[in-house]
Protein backbone atom coordinates (compact mmCIF):
# COMPACT_ATOMS: atom_id res chain seq x y z
CA UNK A 1 0.00 0.00 0.00
CA UNK A 2 1.56 3.30 -0.89
CA UNK A 3 -0.11 6.85 0.26
CA UNK A 4 0.15 9.99 0.17
CA UNK A 5 2.18 10.71 3.88
CA UNK A 6 -0.57 13.60 5.39
CA UNK A 7 -3.63 11.54 3.94
CA UNK A 8 -2.33 8.59 6.28
CA UNK A 9 -2.32 11.70 8.92
CA UNK A 10 -4.94 12.54 8.62
CA UNK A 11 -6.99 9.01 8.05
CA UNK A 12 -5.25 8.21 11.36
CA UNK A 13 -6.03 11.29 13.37
CA UNK A 14 -10.05 10.89 12.16
CA UNK A 15 -10.35 7.98 13.19
CA UNK A 16 -9.05 8.44 16.50
CA UNK A 17 -11.41 11.58 17.04
CA UNK A 18 -13.77 8.23 16.15
CA UNK A 19 -12.76 6.40 18.95
CA UNK A 20 -12.45 9.24 21.36
CA UNK A 21 -16.36 10.18 20.70
CA UNK A 22 -17.02 6.14 21.02
CA UNK A 23 -15.01 6.25 24.16
CA UNK A 24 -16.90 9.03 25.89
CA UNK A 25 -20.33 8.04 25.06
CA UNK A 26 -19.34 4.61 26.42
CA UNK A 27 -18.27 7.06 30.21
CA UNK A 28 -21.76 8.22 30.33
CA UNK A 29 -23.10 4.61 30.75
CA UNK A 30 -23.33 2.65 34.53
CA UNK A 31 -20.55 0.84 35.65
CA UNK A 32 -23.13 -2.44 36.48
CA UNK A 33 -23.46 -2.41 32.21
CA UNK A 34 -19.25 -1.59 31.71
CA UNK A 35 -18.69 -4.53 33.01
CA UNK A 36 -21.09 -6.50 31.95
CA UNK A 37 -19.90 -10.18 29.88
CA UNK A 38 -22.18 -11.85 27.61
CA UNK A 39 -20.38 -14.64 28.91
CA UNK A 40 -17.54 -16.17 31.39
CA UNK A 41 -14.56 -16.23 28.77
CA UNK A 42 -15.92 -13.28 27.09
CA UNK A 43 -14.69 -9.17 28.12
CA UNK A 44 -16.71 -6.30 29.50
CA UNK A 45 -16.58 -3.35 27.98
CA UNK A 46 -14.14 -2.04 30.14
CA UNK A 47 -11.78 -5.12 29.68
CA UNK A 48 -11.60 -4.35 26.03
CA UNK A 49 -10.90 -0.67 26.92
CA UNK A 50 -8.32 -2.10 29.71
CA UNK A 51 -6.52 -4.38 26.39
CA UNK A 52 -6.16 -1.29 24.70
CA UNK A 53 -4.59 0.73 27.73
CA UNK A 54 -2.05 -2.24 28.28
CA UNK A 55 -0.97 -1.67 24.61
CA UNK A 56 -1.02 2.03 24.83
CA UNK A 57 1.35 1.54 27.98
CA UNK A 58 3.84 -0.29 25.04
CA UNK A 59 3.32 1.89 22.13
CA UNK A 60 2.61 5.60 23.36
CA UNK A 61 6.11 5.70 25.08
CA UNK A 62 7.86 3.55 21.81
CA UNK A 63 6.50 5.87 19.25
CA UNK A 64 7.43 9.52 21.24
CA UNK A 65 10.94 8.21 21.39
CA UNK A 66 11.13 7.04 18.09
CA UNK A 67 9.80 9.94 16.62
CA UNK A 68 12.17 12.30 19.17
CA UNK A 69 15.01 10.14 18.11
CA UNK A 70 14.52 10.53 14.31
CA UNK A 71 16.90 12.52 12.17
CA UNK A 72 14.57 12.00 9.07
CA UNK A 73 12.80 14.63 6.96
CA UNK A 74 9.23 13.78 6.01
CA UNK A 75 8.64 12.11 2.50
CA UNK A 76 5.52 13.04 0.71
CA UNK A 77 4.38 9.49 0.22
CA UNK A 78 4.31 6.37 2.66
CA UNK A 79 4.71 2.73 1.38
CA UNK A 80 4.07 0.18 4.07
CA UNK A 81 6.11 -2.47 4.75
CA UNK A 82 4.85 -6.44 4.03
CA UNK A 83 4.92 -7.29 7.53
CA UNK A 84 3.53 -4.04 8.78
CA UNK A 85 0.60 -4.12 6.17
CA UNK A 86 -0.16 -7.40 7.29
CA UNK A 87 -0.27 -6.57 11.02
CA UNK A 88 -2.18 -3.22 10.82
CA UNK A 89 -5.13 -4.97 8.06
CA UNK A 90 -5.38 -8.04 10.13
CA UNK A 91 -6.34 -5.72 12.64
CA UNK A 92 -8.94 -3.67 10.60
CA UNK A 93 -12.71 -4.36 12.28
CA UNK A 94 -14.39 -6.84 9.33
CA UNK A 95 -18.15 -7.57 9.47
CA UNK A 96 -17.50 -10.87 11.27
CA UNK A 97 -14.26 -10.23 13.52
CA UNK A 98 -12.37 -12.78 13.49
CA UNK A 99 -11.09 -14.34 16.66
CA UNK A 100 -7.31 -13.35 17.81
CA UNK A 101 -6.03 -14.77 21.32
CA UNK A 102 -3.96 -12.37 23.20
CA UNK A 103 -1.44 -12.47 24.93
CA UNK A 104 -1.52 -13.30 28.76
CA UNK A 105 0.02 -9.75 29.83
CA UNK A 106 -2.45 -7.90 27.62
CA UNK A 107 -5.75 -9.99 29.11
CA UNK A 108 -7.49 -7.85 31.52
CA UNK A 109 -10.14 -10.46 31.69
CA UNK A 110 -11.15 -10.34 35.94
CA UNK A 111 -9.21 -6.81 36.15
CA UNK A 112 -11.50 -4.80 39.12
CA UNK A 113 -12.05 -1.96 36.42
CA UNK A 114 -13.94 1.46 36.89
CA UNK A 115 -14.98 4.44 34.90
CA UNK A 116 -10.90 5.69 35.16
CA UNK A 117 -10.38 3.04 32.51
CA UNK A 118 -12.27 4.88 29.65
CA UNK A 119 -10.81 8.09 30.38
CA UNK A 120 -7.01 6.36 31.37
CA UNK A 121 -7.94 5.42 26.91
CA UNK A 122 -8.92 9.10 26.06
CA UNK A 123 -5.91 10.27 27.71
CA UNK A 124 -3.89 7.52 25.29
CA UNK A 125 -5.73 9.14 22.85
CA UNK A 126 -5.21 12.21 22.93
CA UNK A 127 -1.77 11.52 23.08
CA UNK A 128 -2.05 9.71 19.68
CA UNK A 129 -3.35 12.53 18.45
CA UNK A 130 -0.35 14.53 19.20
CA UNK A 131 2.35 12.08 18.33
CA UNK A 132 0.72 11.63 14.90
CA UNK A 133 0.94 15.81 14.32
CA UNK A 134 4.64 15.28 15.18
CA UNK A 135 4.60 12.32 13.03
CA UNK A 136 4.21 15.39 10.23
CA UNK A 137 8.23 16.10 10.88
CA UNK A 138 9.62 12.94 10.23
CA UNK A 139 9.74 10.04 7.47
CA UNK A 140 7.10 7.61 8.05
CA UNK A 141 9.18 4.93 6.10
CA UNK A 142 12.89 5.57 7.13
CA UNK A 143 11.68 5.66 11.33
CA UNK A 144 11.15 2.10 13.09
CA UNK A 145 9.58 1.11 16.20
CA UNK A 146 9.28 -2.20 18.31
CA UNK A 147 6.48 -4.03 18.61
CA UNK A 148 5.17 -5.43 21.63
CA UNK A 149 5.17 -8.91 20.60
CA UNK A 150 9.62 -8.58 20.18
CA UNK A 151 11.91 -5.85 20.22
CA UNK A 152 14.06 -7.88 17.71
CA UNK A 153 11.03 -6.89 14.90
CA UNK A 154 10.98 -3.61 13.95
CA UNK A 155 7.79 -1.53 12.13
CA UNK A 156 7.69 1.32 10.26
CA UNK A 157 6.37 4.04 12.60
CA UNK A 158 3.35 4.32 9.70
CA UNK A 159 2.48 0.71 10.04
CA UNK A 160 2.99 0.82 13.73
CA UNK A 161 0.41 4.02 13.82
CA UNK A 162 -1.91 1.70 11.45
CA UNK A 163 -1.41 -1.04 13.96
CA UNK A 164 -2.51 0.84 16.78
CA UNK A 165 -5.17 3.05 15.70
CA UNK A 166 -6.77 -0.06 13.72
CA UNK A 167 -6.54 -2.33 16.93
CA UNK A 168 -8.40 0.52 19.02
CA UNK A 169 -11.35 0.87 16.09
CA UNK A 170 -11.51 -3.39 16.47
CA UNK A 171 -11.53 -3.49 20.21
CA UNK A 172 -14.09 -0.83 20.18
CA UNK A 173 -16.21 -2.33 17.63
CA UNK A 174 -16.18 -5.52 20.35
CA UNK A 175 -17.22 -3.09 22.89
CA UNK A 176 -19.90 -2.45 20.83
CA UNK A 177 -20.95 -5.84 20.24
CA UNK A 178 -20.63 -6.30 23.90
CA UNK A 179 -23.43 -3.04 24.31
CA UNK A 180 -25.84 -4.73 22.11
Amino acid sequence: MTIISEKLIQDLIERTRININQAEKFSLLPTEKLNFRAQKESWSILECFEHLNLYGDFYIPEIRKRIESSKTQPKENFKSGLLGNYFAESMLPKEKLNKMRTFKGKNPIGSKLDISTIKRFISQQEKILNLLDKSREIDLNKTKTAISISKLIKLKIGDTFRVVVYHNERHLVQANKVLN
